[in-house]
């Protein structure tokens, strides 16, 4: 077997209309089995779609890949005996039968799924102390700098003291949305 110590995203076949049945039991087997170093992110993809029912519009989350559902994990053999072993999940795309390991998603697919679901790619890093300038790159605030108050690991959110016209504002951010202040 092919083990790699990355993370990379692979493709569940589940039954259909089961997606996030299968979602919350494989988070929940990780955690139970001590497999959170292996097994991080876990992925049902939707879009918005309108729909008219009785003659109003409804807006109603539809499934991009039904019976399909998106894992980042790394590939050992506990982490894939965990994850095929999942109820409902009838195997992996691109494993080719007979104990085979699947193949990855390559970068370009996930970075394509993940963005039309609002989310990073790869997990965000806090590269930033309290106290450092930032340049806020997204939102409303957006071409201004500010210092960092606070750091939430566990949100994902920086806090950004901001100076706006000769007052702070404080702004929670997320880490995507600033970078390393250019002077």
């Amino acid at each position: 077997m092919v083990e790699t110590s990355e993370k990379k995203w692979y493709v569940l076949h589940t039954y259909s209309g089961y997606e996030e049945k299968v979602k919350k039991d494989l988070l929940s087997r990780a955690q139970s089995m001590g497999m959170q170093n292996y097994i991080f992110r876990v992925i049902v993809p939707e879009e918005q779609k309108t729909e008219t029912v009785r003659g109003k519009k409804q807006e109603v989350d539809e499934k991009v890949f039904p019976g399909y559902v998106l894992v980042e994990m790394v590939m050992t053999d506990e982490s894939w005996y965990v994850v095929r072993n999942t109820p409902n999940v009838t195997g992996f795309v691109g494993s080719h039968g007979g104990g085979s390991k699947p193949s990855p998603l390559y970068d370009d697919e996930i970075e394509r799924i993940l963005a039309s679901q609002g989310q990073p790619a790869k997990e965000p890093k806090a590269d930033y102390e309290v106290g450092e300038t930032v340049t806020i790159i997204d939102g409303a605030f957006s071409g201004m700098s500010g210092k960092i108050t606070e750091i939430n690991p566990e949100k994902d959110k920086l806090y950004v003291s901001i100076d706006m016209f000769g007052r702070e504002t404080n702004a929670e951010l997320d880490y995507n949305q600033v970078k390393e202040f250019d002077q």
